[in-house]
């Protein structure tokens, strides 16, 4: 996924937050892999959300998420 090399995708992903659902509020960066999952198996949102959903699902499944832990201090999370 081409959208992971961008850092703008990656400082906007850490402060965006869930518009919807069982998870609203919720970063998206802190939401269960098993609700991505269900994204993944469902069809994510068309749009921004959709693309922010599928960028942390490829991250968190691949064993990636230490990559966004610099990103989440600068933005005071």
């Amino acid at each position: 996924m081409d959208n992971i090399a961008d850092p703008k995708i990656l400082q906007e992903l850490v402060s965006y937050k869930m518009p919807f659902g069982k998870y609203k509020d919720c970063y998206l960066t802190d939401l269960p892999v098993y609700y991505l999952e269900w994204f993944e198996r469902k069809g994510f949102p068309p749009g921004k959300l959709g693309l922010m959903l599928s960028t942390i699902h490829v991250i968190k499944t691949n064993g990636l998420t230490q990559l966004l832990e610099p990103l989440k201090r600068c933005v005071g999370r």
